[in-house]
This record gives C-alpha cells, structure tokens and sequence, in this order.
C-alpha cells in the first residue's frame, strides 16, 4: 500500500508549527516538544513523517553547531555543562572561589583563563581542553 502524500496538508502542518533554522536553546526545545508529540502520535500520516523528518535535521543541525565541542566556544559549553548538571552561578562561584569571576564567565564578559578550564574541568568531570 501506498501512502499518498498531500501538499495541501503538509502545508497545514507547516504553516501550523512553522519549522525554521534552529538558533537558540529555547527554539531546540520547542522543536523537540513537537517532535515529542509527533512521537506518540499513533498513526503518524505521511505529512506528519515528513514534519518529523525536517524538524529531526533541524534540530541535529543546531545541536552539532552549538554542542559540539570542537566548534562550540567555551562559554556555550560551559552554559550547557551547567543547565545538564543542574548547576548555577552560586555553584561555579564557589568552585573558582569567586562570585563575579562566575559571573563574568556566565555572561560571557571574560575568557576562561588555563587554571580555570583545569578548575571547571574536574568541577564537571570533564576534559578542560574544551574551555581553552
């Protein structure tokens, strides 16, 4: 059997969900919340797989772009690292044994020196390299 596809529909779709570039945490998110819906969808039309499909690239795009430590700028990882392991600026204050240091580093208005990334690196249980 053959699943016929319908523009007119899939243009439904699209105009409903309005799919673009991913550039911003918050536009993964609700990409990914339709894609969670899509998900549980028992029976998914060709359309909606195809919805499915273009937000799926989109949304491996941006996180390639923006996660991957070798093009993602230290201070994006470091943005990352403290939303999944639930950490505030509090936390990395006293790791670096200062607030505004923190600060500074979270707002992105300083670099993160070579005993820092060595600091965040254990902080985090990760290879320092990636905040140099």
């Amino acid at each position: 059997m053959t699943l016929i596809f319908n523009q007119k529909k899939y243009q439904e779709l699209l105009s409903h969900y309005q799919p673009k570039i991913i550039r911003t945490e918050a536009e993964n998110e609700k990409a990914l919340a339709i894609v969670e819906e899509l998900v549980h969808s028992e029976h998914r039309s060709s359309e909606e797989n195809e919805l499915y499909e273009l937000l799926i690239f989109l949304i491996e795009k941006f996180e390639q772009d923006f996660y991957s430590p070798r093009t993602s700028k230290p201070h994006s990882i470091l943005l990352f690292l403290m939303e999944q392991q639930g950490k505030n600026k509090t936390d990395l204050g006293e790791v670096l044994q200062s607030k505004e240091i923190a600060s500074d580093l979270i707002d992105g208005k300083r670099e993160i020196s070579q005993e820092q990334a060595i600091v965040l690196g254990c902080f985090f249980h990760v290879d320092p390299s990636l905040f140099i």
